[in-house]
């Protein structure tokens, strides 16, 4: 009955890392959030690397990341030396805003290297630069109004 029940909550756990894998994160984050999801209180690092099959070593990684971006907090309890890891604020704010982050920032770097290109002579390149800029700026607009929705409780 124990090895349904594991195999199961895996099967749960890949299906929700399918979700956050469209927009951008790992496998590992996936199964990270959703082991705390369906557990509803902090995990040590040791249980999320049993729980999700990965090794303590991408763990930690991964939970640095997701700390950076608002959606995990490492803790420790008093008198245990594990460190453990807990969901934090509201999952879809810290969603939003790292996709925000990822996508402004490539965004930013791509119209930077549109400036390497623009004292050309070439009417072409000119010309193609101008379009793809132009849809840049448009997906640029889109991400701040985007920014803006509030996201539903």
């Amino acid at each position: 009955m124990t090895d349904k029940k594991s195999e199961l909550e895996h099967k749960l756990y890949s299906l929700f890392s399918n979700i956050t894998s469209t927009i951008g994160y790992s496998d590992v984050h996936g199964k990270i959030i959703a082991v705390l999801l369906v557990e509803g209180k902090p995990i040590s690092l040791q249980e999320l690397a049993k729980k999700t099959k990965y090794s303590l070593a991408s763990i930690s990684l991964a939970i640095d990341l997701l700390e950076f971006f608002g959606v995990v907090k490492k803790i420790k309890k008093s008198g245990d030396r594990k460190v453990y890891v807990r969901l934090e604020g509201d999952l879809l704010n810290a969603l939003r805003d790292a996709i925000l982050i990822k996508v402004k920032k490539v965004v930013e770097e791509t119209l930077s290297e549109f400036d390497k290109y623009r004292k050309t002579n070439d009417p072409k390149l000119k010309s193609a630069l101008r379009n793809i800029e132009r849809e840049v700026r448009r997906l640029e607009k889109y991400i701040n109004k985007l920014a803006e929705v509030e996201i539903p409780k």
